[in-house]
């Protein structure tokens, strides 16, 4: 029988050695028709389906969504291709050593997936939201946890719908040594979660024009479900511990169980009155670990605990930023000294200044006022931090020629320009493609 001490142990045992902790990457991307750039929906030829079997060939193996029917995802080396609400391809990357690593395997992923779009005449896109289709021209993957999902979102916010099939981001996964250590990294990671979706704010585009947002993604995540989003205050409490993000967990309203492949639609219910009640005890079912783990996943802060740390406010983005983000991240939080600047660069900040941020850089981004200056002098304060943690790292890729500073390289540039990839694109709409946002499909796809 589950007992609340398993739930809470469940976080004990994501515990790391201090001296191992690895690096995990989540990107998604866009797979769009090369002549017509529609989002490919899956059962058309040459569409998700016929994609994800293609990758059988490459030594893939298939996961079902039911009895052996439905493929919804892969697994290979450690890593996972799985399906978005839009038809939205992600890859879940394995758990690395270094940055070297994780930029290898996107690039192996990358370089996989193009190959299939050249054969099925489909372009990849790494943007935060996608800048031509309405929501009723993208398609609904046949994964049984987005029909619960899909009926449920309108009774909790106004854009849930947007959220799930017309944006991606891009997560990076970081380990914690001690309980105490993921306290630290939790709430210095809630603290800068607004600076980094400023830094790299990628959807200014809404149904081709320019929209008042930098990052409209971040707009939809405001307005999607107010119960399992958000920016968690109880984290800097005193007490804070593994515990008391077991009792929010609680206290969330559950989408789904699974019993014999099938999905349960358990929205009535919080885990905690499916846990202590177990109103489905009639039908022999009782609560067990693994919906524990699923409902974990199915909580969306803008950072989220599991047996690791996910930062998820951040668009996705293309080729030049997409090693940059991890890197970021690492260099701030994987280097005592870099950790402790960063701190003192936020340890006099309240919930107030939080939510303000949270609040204005979807629209204003880097530009947005903070204090006595900018949230752009905030992340290049922080970029040269995260510089100097990679730098006491010191891990040189296999050639011996640099480090892990390499891949901050075009997010330097951008942040010397006091610009965001939103910025950098709405400068060419206006500027070099005459308003025209098709010029996106060949200048911006990986």
């Amino acid at each position: 029988m589950l007992k609340k001490n398993d739930l809470i142990e469940y976080f004990y045992k994501g515990i790391k050695d201090k001296n191992n902790l690895k690096i995990g990457v989540e990107h998604e991307k866009f797979v769009l028709n090369k002549n017509d750039y529609q989002q490919v929906s899956y059962e058309m030829k040459n569409g998700i389906k016929d994609i994800l079997l293609r990758f059988l060939n490459n030594g893939w193996k298939p996961k079902y969504d039911d009895e052996g029917v439905t493929i919804i995802a892969l697994e290979r080396f450690g890593e996972n291709i799985t399906l978005e609400p839009g038809g939205q391809i992600e890859l879940s990357g394995a758990q690395l050593n270094n940055i070297h690593q994780t930029c290898t395997e996107t690039t192996r992923h990358l370089k996989e997936l193009k190959e299939i779009g050249e054969e099925f005449d489909f372009i990849l896109l790494g943007l935060g939201v996608e800048p031509s289709l309405k929501l009723e021209e993208l398609p609904w993957m046949p994964k049984q946890r987005y029909s619960i999902m899909k009926n449920y979102m309108p009774t909790v916010g106004t854009l849930g719908h947007h959220m799930m099939k017309r944006t991606c981001t891009n997560q990076v996964n970081l380990d914690f040594f001690s309980e105490d250590d993921m306290k630290n990294k939790f709430r210095l990671m809630l603290n800068l979660e607004g600076i980094v979706t400023a830094i790299f704010a990628n959807s200014p585009f809404d149904n081709k024009k320019i929209s008042e947002y930098k990052s409209l993604r971040a707009h939809f995540w405001h307005h999607t479900d107010n119960n399992r989003t958000g920016l968690l205050p109880f984290v800097y409490d005193k007490s804070f511990n593994f515990e008391m993000y077991v009792e929010y967990a609680l206290n969330i309203p559950m989408y789904f169980i699974i019993r014999d492949h099938k999905y349960i639609d358990m929205t009535k219910y919080t885990f905690k009155e499916f846990y202590e009640e177990k109103p489905l005890s009639k039908n022999n079912i009782q609560p067990n670990i693994e919906d524990w783990i699923n409902h974990l996943s199915t909580l969306f802060p803008q950072v989220r605990l599991k047996q690791f740390l996910e930062i998820r406010s951040m668009d996705a983005c293309s080729w030049d930023l997409i090693c940059s983000q991890p890197a970021f991240w690492i260099g701030l939080l994987y280097s005592e000294n870099s950790f402790n600047k960063a701190q003192e660069i936020v340890e006099s900040w309240t919930q107030d200044d939080r939510d303000y941020i949270n609040k204005i850089v979807p629209k204003e981004g880097l530009q947005a006022k903070f204090k006595d200056g900018t949230i752009l002098d905030i992340a290049q304060n922080l970029f040269e931090i995260s510089k100097q943690g990679l730098d006491e790292r010191n891990i040189l890729a296999k050639n011996k020629l640099y480090n892990e500073t390499y891949y901050l390289n075009d997010l330097e540039k951008n942040l010397e320009r006091g610009q965001s990839p939103a910025d950098v694109l709405i400068d060419k709409f206006n500027k070099q493609w005459n308003q025209n946002i098709y010029n996106i499909y060949s200048e911006n796809i990986f």
